[in-house]
């Protein structure tokens, strides 16, 4: 049996589970994952992919499945459906099982994502050298200038000023570039790039940088199943039962925690949403991504 498929039917539907039985199911759980981690799952560089053995997929899907709760009345946040750390995983296994198709240089990368204020649609150059544009929910639409030759064109509202250009680095909405390696994806992450938003340790900024790439970026297979294991690397992460993305799909959320000096009561930690029947990306608790695909032109539509 297919192991998502597995892990899926075994969490559908689960009675209430004590406290006490959930301490000891989340100590087998723990005992799962690191067994998980030295015998049944493996980076492969040079096939870009990981190896689930039939044992370890039974057994991660078990666990999954001896934690899955609902909290008490009140409690918040609530209770964790699974290990965050599970679910990432499952969620990089159903990546390397999607289709890959390698955008060419002059097309563009096409995501429409609903959000609480309304629909965003965006055509990012797969290169980065041609122009782009993102529509925002309140009707306005916002230019994304080509980097060519490092110049872009610099524009005035819609209007290109004749002859005036800046400096740029290409932005390109196709990122075979990125790692395949989860270590290496990690490093990546907390590394002094554009990828990289936050100060070294701030897992919180991280997370939004991940949702940032899940986002409007369009990833090969072996990065994106490498982005999500990396982000399994991140200590302090919760996974939480009977969320929903911004277009209201049911799901798996995983939040990633705050700094020390952040204030609970003001800040919000960042959550990724994966449907929590296939583990494939949904979007985060503000942005829902609906449609997204390769096309030809700015306006077309996959």
């Amino acid at each position: 049996m297919d192991e998502l498929q597995l892990i899926a039917e075994r969490t559908g539907s689960v009675p209430l589970a004590e406290s006490d039985a959930l301490g000891a199911a989340r100590a087998r759980l723990m005992a799962e994952i690191a067994a998980t981690e030295t015998e049944n799952v493996a980076p492969l560089k040079n096939r870009r992919r990981w190896v689930w053995t039939g044992v370890g997929a039974a057994g991660l899907a078990a666990a999954i499945t001896a934690v899955v709760a609902l909290a008490p009345a009140g409690m918040e946040p609530p209770t964790a459906a699974a290990d965050p750390v599970a679910v990432l995983r499952a969620a990089a296994a159903a990546a390397l099982k999607t289709p890959d198709k390698s955008p060419k240089p002059g097309q563009f990368v096409y995501t429409k994502t609903e959000q609480p204020d309304g629909v965003r649609e965006s055509w990012l150059s797969a290169d980065g050298t041609h122009d782009g544009l993102i529509k925002m929910p309140d009707g306005s639409a916002d230019l994304v200038p080509g980097c060519r030759n490092g110049r872009a064109q610099v524009y005035k509202g819609a209007e290109p000023l004749k002859g005036v250009t800046e400096p740029c680095t290409p932005r390109p909405g196709y990122r075979p570039d990125l790692p395949t390696d989860v270590d290496a994806m990690f490093a990546h992450l907390n590394g002094d790039n554009a990828d990289h938003s936050g100060e070294k340790g701030d897992y919180n900024a991280m997370g939004k940088d991940v949702l940032a790439l899940a986002n409007e970026t369009y990833l090969p297979a072996a990065v994106r199943a490498a982005l999500y294991g990396a982000a399994a690397k991140v200590p302090g992460l919760r996974a939480v039962d009977h969320v929903k993305d911004a277009a209201g799909r049911p799901g798996v959320g995983i939040t990633w925690p705050l700094r020390p000096e952040d204030d609970p009561k003001v800040a919000k930690p960042t959550m990724i949403v994966f449907a929590a029947d296939t583990f494939l990306y949904l979007g985060g608790n503000g942005t829902a991504v609906t449609a997204s695909g390769v096309v030809d032109a700015v306006g077309q539509r996959p």
